[in-house]
């Protein structure tokens, strides 16, 4: 059962839309600048969506006093794109929607601990309940009308990786013939200040795979893609899911290997599953945050895995642009990798000037279009270990 793309929807800090967001990255335009969206004695910068929550509600057609966390009016935006996007029919049976977070409905949380603080009389508990990263999904999904198979991810930065791959599972198994998979973060508070306390945020705008990184800059939004299988697809798909892989090396509980063993082992088997070799590999999607580890890491990785047949293809990272979105990264990411297949596109690798130095590698520093790329393959690693690798493919002729 081979499963395709057919829908693509994205919101983040350069952009409402596709359109906006394809075109901040060929612009190179990016989305980091000061904290807004609260109040921060941290003065490090992020992402932010450029729309309050009341600008989000108003675009959705949401009641101003209804209460939604952050999180899901992000969702909202992307998963209605992508739903429109796919000319899908969301009333149909065999769709399911499987969306993916790490902080869930926390902006809210911490809006009720402010007020409780004062007294345990006080807080608005309507705020407390949509705390579980659950609720989400199921605000997201009331919105867009889906009744269907639901569940949500929750695996720190692979997140909406394995969403991805849990939807393209479920509709090779048959279970499903559509799956509509992503994630959505909104910034707060806690992930900054947690962020803060592993010491990896860095005061200035990120450098990934630069040797004078010094931490990552965090970011929010949403990005979703419909899956559909080939005998229900809605539309002409944009590309194929190939091959996926995680792979948990559990070996520590917020950094990868030094030799990137983890990042390894999961595109070696995402690249096995989809029966391509190395060397097909047009362009690789980067998981690329800027932390001196993770760079490290992933770059060590890459040269192990590509270097046996030649050179490493092209590489980017783009969280120079949206920041680090945590369990929304590779749904975004997922977006942009389906339109390098679609545009024949590759993304600069904002603030890159000096390679580090054990790896030698030089990532992507312009934009490019028009190429023919025919395999994509997107890194997403997460807390604990929890390393996923993505391949999109060009749909043959066979469709």
């Amino acid at each position: 059962m081979r499963v395709f793309v057919t829908g693509l929807g994205v919101i983040s800090g350069i952009g409402t839309n596709v359109k906006e967001n394809l075109k901040a990255l060929s612009e190179g335009i990016h989305g980091i600048d000061k904290v807004t969206l609260f109040h921060t004695n941290l003065d490090v910068p992020v992402s932010e969506v450029k729309l309050s929550n009341s600008e989000l509600k108003r675009i959705l057609y949401l009641k101003p006093e209804k209460i939604h966390s952050r999180t899901a009016l992000l969702g909202m935006m992307a998963a209605k794109e992508a739903i429109e996007d796919a000319k899908l029919n969301i009333e149909r049976t065999g769709i399911g929607f499987i969306s993916s977070t790490s902080v869930g409905g926390m902006d809210l949380s911490e809006n009720f601990f402010t007020t409780f603080r004062e007294g345990h009389s006080k807080g608005r508990l309507q705020n407390i309940i949509h705390h579980d990263c659950a609720d989400s999904t199921e605000q997201i999904a009331q919105y867009i009308g889906h009744i269907g198979f639901m569940t949500t991810i929750s695996t720190a930065c692979s997140s909406a990786a394995n969403a991805i791959m849990l939807g393209s599972r479920l509709i090779k198994s048959g279970y499903l013939d559509t799956a509509i998979v992503g994630g959505t973060d909104a910034l707060c508070r806690f992930t900054l200040n947690g962020f803060n306390s592993l010491m990896i945020l860095d005061k200035e705008h990120c450098r990934p795979f630069d040797k004078t990184r010094a931490g990552l800059n965090l970011g929010e939004g949403a990005g979703y893609v419909v899956l559909q299988s080939e005998e229900t697809i809605s539309r002409k798909p944009y590309c194929e899911v190939t091959g996926y892989a995680n792979v948990n090396e559990a070996y520590h509980q917020t950094g990868s290997s030094p030799e990137g063993e983890g990042p390894y082992k999961s595109m070696t088997e995402a690249l096995r599953m989809s029966g391509i070799s190395p060397r097909e590999i047009g362009y690789i999607n980067v998981h690329g945050t800027g932390t001196p580890n993770n760079d490290l890491s992933e770059g060590k990785a890459l040269l192990r895995l590509f270097s046996k047949e030649g050179d490493v293809p092209p590489f980017s990272s783009v969280k120079a642009f949206i920041g680090h979105t945590l369990g929304a990264s590779e749904g975004i990411e997922a977006v942009y990798s389906v339109l390098s297949i679609e545009k024949g596109s590759m993304y600069p690798n904002l603030n890159f000037s000096t390679s580090i130095d054990e790896t030698d590698l030089s990532p992507i520093t312009s934009f490019h279009q028009g190429l023919d790329i025919k395999h994509v393959l997107s890194n997403s690693f997460g807390f604990g270990g929890s390393n996923s690798s993505l391949v999109f493919s060009k749909v043959e002729d066979r469709l």
